[in-house]
Order: C-alpha cells, then structure tokens, then sequence
C-alpha cells in the first residue's frame, strides 16, 4: 500500500493512500466528533458533526467518508468549526426527547456525551419530537423511534453486516423514521433478535427487554429454588461495567455476585458447552464414519438457528440436533440436579445470564445494572466457585464465546472418538482468527477433516452456496463440519453484552477467553469429571435414548414475514 504526507492541523504525518481525513486524526491523537460513524460499518456520511476544512478550500468535508489526499493540511478543529459542530447538535437534541433520567442509555449514551463536551446547557430551538410508538413486539428488543437520530447505524449493520434487512429508514424529510420495511411491527419482519442493532446504535432508540425485575421477584419467592447460570463470554465483558480493561476475567466474582443477589445455586454454562460438544462431536463422527449428511452445522448461536429456518431452510438436514449450552444446562438443572437437591422442577426458577438478546432472558448490561442497584460493590469480590454437579467445566467449555471456539472444542473430543487416541495439541490455530470466513482442515491421524467457520451473517451465504453447488454437481461435500456464529467475533461482541465494541475490544475479549481455556486443568469435554459423571450416573452416553430426548431438538421452515 502506498504511503502519502498529508499534515493534520500544520502537522505533518505518513498515512497509507485511501485512509479517511477522521482515520488520519485519530492515528495522530485528533478526536474529530461523531455520532453516524462506527468502526464496524462502512461511513456514510449522515450527522455531520464530523466536518473538517482543508486549507486552501472554501468547502468543509466530512472527515468521516472522505479520503485524504498528498500534501494537504486538514482542519480539524477551530473556532467556526466548534460552531457548527455545536449547531447541529443543538438541532438533534431539539428532535430528541429530553428522557436521559429514565433512558436504558444514561451515562452510555454517544449523544449525552457529546452534549456534555459541547458543554450544551439549553437549545435555541423549538423542541419537535415526533411522537412514534414503541415496538415491544419481540421478547428481546425494543424500538423507540422517537429516540432515533436517525444515523443510519441500526440500518447499516442489519442489512450490510447481518444480511437480514430487517430495519429501514421510512418515508422523507421530518417524517424520516427507522422500522421495519412496510411499517411492520418487528417480530413480523425478517429479525433474528441478534441485537447488533442496539449495539450499535448510539442512543436509547433500540435496546434490550429488561428482567431484572423478575429475577428479583424469584429470589424474594422462598417456595423457589432460584438457579443461575453464566454464559462462556460474559466472564471477559463484564469487568468492563465496573472499570476494568476488556478480557478482564472476572469469573469467581460473577459467582460470589449471584450468591449476595440470592440465588441458590450457580452454574456455568460453560459446563453445558462441555455436554454439548459430546451430543454434537458425537453426532459428527457418526456422520463421518456411517455415511451421515454432511456437512454437520453447529447450532449453538440461536440468532443463526433463526436465520437458517428463514432464510437457508434446505440446510436444515443439516444442522446438529443438539440444543444450545444455555438450553442443555437448564435441562439438566430441571431434571437431574433437581433429582440431586430433591427439588420439583417447577418449583425451579431458572436464569440465564448470556451475551446475547437471541438468547434473551438476562444479558450481560441488564446484569450490570442489577449489581450496581444491589449496592455490591463487584471489585472487592472475593472470587467463589460454581455449584456441583453441574457446573465444573473444561477449557474447551470457555472457548465456545470465541468464534472458532465451538469448532476447535469439537476437534479436540471428536479425535478422541475417531482415532481413540487424544490429541496433543489442543490448539487449533487453522479455526481462530477475525475473517469472515476461515477455512482449513484436521489431521485425524491420518484422515483428513475438512472445516470452516463463519461469523456475521453476511459471511454465512458464501459457505452455504459452496454446499448447494457441491450437491448440484453430485460432488463430494467441500467440508465436514461448519461453525457459525451470528455476531463479528462470536458471542464475545454479542447483542448483550456492553456498549462501545470494537475490534480493539473483541480483541482483548477474546485473549481473555483463552487465557482461561488456557490455564484450565482439564482442556477437552470429554476430560471433564462432571461430564463422566453425569453420563455414568443419568444419560448413559452420548446419543442415547435418554440423551437425545432431553438435549436435542428439530427445525422447521418459516416464513421471513409472519402475522
């Protein structure tokens, strides 16, 4: 890549041709306003807030969408600048309702905290917010557009980086709204319920269904036993809440958290994660060996499972039959562990703490908040254990919040059940990685097995039409086994978890997740002792009668629109 001088307010550095005026200034300490723009998503130029001068021009450019050129000086910042920029500010907080109190955004909000570096007080302008309703039709996100400043990022993402188009921008001018296309209510339109609409978006317009309240009448109802269970990806985001870097692992005091709110019994899904991969590794390598369908598609990521039956049904026979982790360990919470604690099932409440609104019952911000309310004080937390006998896990367990991770934990038990010898290196480099799409293959002591992984929908298309066009030539299936997950990064960077992701974030997140895959004792499922117990002890083996009736499950076709 050719390498130009430009200068960034007089002064003078080296960027690579094509970087934006906003790129440049960052790469020099500039903080140059924005509220459309996302390191995610392609820019588009929509806000404004943005605007730049080159010297020399009387035109001002928006630095986030437009391309520096050689030799040129570019003014971020300046008198009549901070000017404008505070104008068309002052015009978006004039169509925004004043609600930052009882906002789920307050003090996470883009917009509030521009206004208070603005130092905005009062607004020159009439106030005209158009009043729209809310859309509480899903059961994991809501949509206020009266809250929408219309940046264009819920669109972006849904349509650009999920290939779901769930989300368009309606009529013209001061009627401009954010809904689904045709005006529909959102649990009739082609949404997936994967959240990276309202974690992208800027201000209050999208965001999750809050249940903390539930959970909190649960634990006061002492004729429940309240179970608890944490997702793999939860334990490096939500340190970030409480002031510690992204990856921090805070796993012993999710633990001790859960204890002081009440719960009776806290488990990890991550133990879940460990059962699923012998159900799902176990249905794999019977595919292989006696001429099963191929290639397998993992199921975990539920946002995916919708997707397929909407958009990709003929993958269907496809797909593992195992349930999610999240779903597994409620099971087995309901069935065996309450066997254990001789508690009936439904005197059990069970919750679900995940990184993502697909998954929706608590997430990792809605649990964040409930600490903060709760008056614990989370970094002074001595660190606890999970409960037994359902929440010891292995390292393979943990990397099931990293994209790849589903697909290298099932490598790591499936040699086993092959070639009956384990595999040494337990890193699968070949799956790991932040391309959309990753390709590679296995050496199973002499057979080989082919893989690939996807993360973020629009990757997802690529792989299936390689399967359909194998099979319309009568070929052999271009892989074995295909892990997908809804969201850049995996769960990691989930519609749940906290605002502000980027790929500096889903970075740091993910060394975190192996780190703690690292440092486990016990680094395959089927290593796992509790694994070993609970088949010798309730399930028998994997696959069994038993099993199957209570860890797996079918798929249907379904329409894209529903009424």
């Amino acid at each position: 890549m050719k390498t130009i001088e430009i200068k960034i307010n007089g002064k003078s550095i080296q960027v690579e041709k094509g970087t934006t005026i906003l790129k440049a200034a960052m790469m020099d300490d500039v903080k140059i306003p924005t509220l459309c723009f996302h390191n995610d998503l392609n820019p588009w130029a929509a806000c404004g807030i943005c605007v730049c001068k080159i010297e020399g021009s009387p035109k001002m450019v928006r630095a986030c969408a437009t391309e520096v050129m050689e030799g040129q000086n570019y003014i971020t910042h300046d008198p009549e600048l901070m000017d404008i920029r505070r104008t068309v500010l002052e015009m978006i907080i004039a169509n925004h309702p004043m609600e930052c109190l009882t906002c789920g955004r307050n003090t996470t909000c883009e917009l509030q905290d521009l206004a208070a570096d603005f130092g905005i007080r009062e607004v020159p302008y009439h106030a005209d917010v158009t009043e729209l309703a809310r859309d509480e039709s899903t059961p994991s996100i809501i949509l206020d557009p009266r809250k929408c400043i219309n940046c264009g990022r819920c669109t972006i993402v849904c349509q650009s980086l999920q290939n779901v188009w769930a989300l368009e921008f309606l009529e013209r001018g001061h009627e401009t709204r954010m809904a689904p296309a045709g005006g529909i209510l959102l649990n009739e339109s082609p949404c997936i319920k994967c959240g990276q609409c309202s974690a992208h978006c800027p201000v209050g317009a999208i965001y999750e269904k809050d249940e903390t309240r539930e959970f909190l009448n649960a634990v006061r109802d002492k004729s429940k036993h309240v179970s608890v269970q944490i997702a793999p990806a939860v334990r490096v985001a939500l340190g970030e809440a409480f002031g510690m870097e992204p990856g921090a692992i805070v796993t012993g005091k999710i633990y001790a958290a859960l204890r002081k709110l009440g719960a009776n019994s806290v488990f990890d899904t991550n133990f879940a994660a460990d059962l699923t991969i012998m159900e799902e590794g176990s249905e794999l390598v019977d595919r292989i060996k006696n001429g099963g369908l191929l290639p397998q598609i993992t199921s975990c990521c539920p946002a995916w499972t919708d997707y397929m039956e909407k958009y990709a049904s003929d993958m269907i026979p496809h797909f593992s039959t195992a349930k999610s982790p999240m779903m597994m360990q409620g099971v087995m919470t309901n069935t065996y562990y309450a066997e254990k604690i001789n508690v009936a099932p439904k005197d059990i409440y069970t919750v679900a703490i995940m990184p993502c609104t697909a998954k929706k019952y608590e997430i990792t911000r809605e649990f964040a908040r409930l600490i903060k309310s709760s008056g614990i004080d989370f970094d002074s937390l001595e660190d606890e254990k999970a409960d037994s006998p359902i929440g010891d896990y292995s390292g393979a367990g943990t990397i099931f919040g990293v994209t790849g991770g589903v697909m290298e934990a099932a490598v790591r038990t499936a040699y086993k059940l092959v070639t009956d010898k384990e595999l040494e290196n337990v890193n699968i480099h070949a799956v790991r990685g932040m391309d959309g799409v990753r390709k590679g293959s296995v050496d199973f002591d002499g057979t080989e097995v082919k893989v690939a992984v996807a993360h973020g929908m629009a990757h997802v298309e690529e792989l299936m039409n390689e399967v359909r066009m194998a099979k319309e030539k009568g070929e052999e299936p271009p892989f074995h086994f295909i892990e997908v997950m809804a969201c850049r990064g995996g769960c990691i960077a989930g519609g749940g978890q906290p605002y502000g992701t980027t790929d500096e974030v889903r970075a740091q997140r993910i060394a975190g997740i192996y780190t703690d895959d690292k440092k486990s004792v016990v680094r395959k499922s089927h290593e796992n002792p509790e694994i070993i117990q609970i088949y010798k002890e309730f399930l028998e083996k994997p696959m069994s009668h038993k099993s199957h009736k209570l860890l797996h499950t079918t798929y249907q076709k379904r329409p894209q629109y529903t009424k």
